[in-house]
């Protein structure tokens, strides 16, 4: 794209769907048995998994004139300030580092702040068809192929970018997702490095090296996993993944893979462990659709199934050894 496509001025329409929360009555909660606190089923997390948020939703519509180069993120900044201050949206860097940006855009996860309006425009008709699918993953992708062609549209067409909620998590408030589901995931998976405390030493038994020492071939092995930034997007496209119940997601399974590859860690054994249940390894049925939009462009789907391969050869050889 041109310098001179970049600064075009688009008149475009944001169409977002908007949610209000609607204040619940501590009256009105109650437990799974009416005749005691705590259920006499016990605690399967049906009980005390919180229900839908209740509230008003609608669709609303702003119009704004903004360069084709903008970032949707400016958009709704603009809208904030000098249309409607009661819109919420989440943002922190505004440079795809934070990940706490995370919507549906067009119906597609993805970052506010890297996502271009010149990428993401698009006719407001209900015969206009995107011509999307899977890319191959681990690249980045195009900007410029997956651009609308301006100039070929009829003259007076309306431009439209339509954004919700990162779906596959409640929605708090507009565009504000709750990801405390997913974080608790990760939570639960030990997102930290454990070492042995074993260090090198020298033939006579003195510390050769106070750190943990890799070669460049092992760092290689788990480097751009540990660029994940826990956004959301690859949990937003998985269409198993319904708020951690009944699978951890691809977010909580990067952060095992990327210790499980990393040399220094002595926990693998655990690592694998953690993932044998039925919300782990097994509840993946590798669709991959969490590869498509990973702002880092870590090839998600195929981590997974690597780690997949693991967790089973782990629970072969266990059952071997324990035949």
């Amino acid at each position: 794209m041109t310098t001179a496509d970049a600064n075009r001025m688009l008149d475009v329409t944001l169409r977002i769907a908007r949610f209000t929360p609607k204040p619940e009555k501590a009256s009105r909660r109650r437990g799974g048995s009416p005749f005691a606190k705590k259920s006499p089923f016990g605690d399967s997390g049906a009980s005390s998994r919180p229900g839908r948020v209740r509230g008003k939703r609608w669709t609303q519509e702003y119009r704004v004139s903004v360069h084709a180069n903008d970032s949707v993120l400016d958009c709704l900044l603009m809208i904030k300030r000098e249309q409607d201050p009661s819109l919420a949206f989440r943002y922190s860097c505004g440079h795809g580092m934070c990940g706490s940006d995370a919507v549906a855009i067009n119906g597609t996860p993805t970052l506010l702040c890297t996502a271009k309006v010149r990428d993401w425009v698009k006719p407001d008709s209900p015969d206009f068809t995107a011509n999307e699918g899977f890319r191959p993953t681990g690249q980045p992708v195009d900007d410029d192929a997956q651009a609308l062609d301006l100039d070929a549209l009829e003259p007076g067409t309306g431009l439209v970018i339509d954004l919700a909620a990162l779906p596959g998590f409640p929605t708090q408030r507009d565009l504000i997702a709750d990801v405390d589901p997913m974080l608790d995931q990760i939570r639960r998976l030990r997102p930290y490095l454990e070492t042995s405390g074993e260090l090198k030493t020298t033939d006579d038994g003195k510390i050769d090296a106070f750190e943990y020492l890799q070669s460049p071939e092992q760092l290689a092995r788990y480097e751009l996993l540990s660029n994940c930034i826990a956004c959301g997007v690859c949990e937003g496209s998985c269409p198993v993944y319904a708020g951690g119940e009944a699978f951890v997601g691809p977010a909580a399974m990067i952060t095992v893979s990327r210790f499980l590859n990393d040399s220094r860690d002595s926990i693998a054994d655990d690592r694998l462990d953690s993932l044998m249940g039925s919300d782990g390894a097994s509840a993946c049925q590798s669709v991959r659709a969490c590869s498509m939009h990973c702002p880092k462009g870590i090839d998600v789907g195929e981590e997974l199934w690597q780690t997949i391969q693991k967790v089973d050869a782990a629970r072969k050889a266990r059952q071997t050894a324990d035949a």
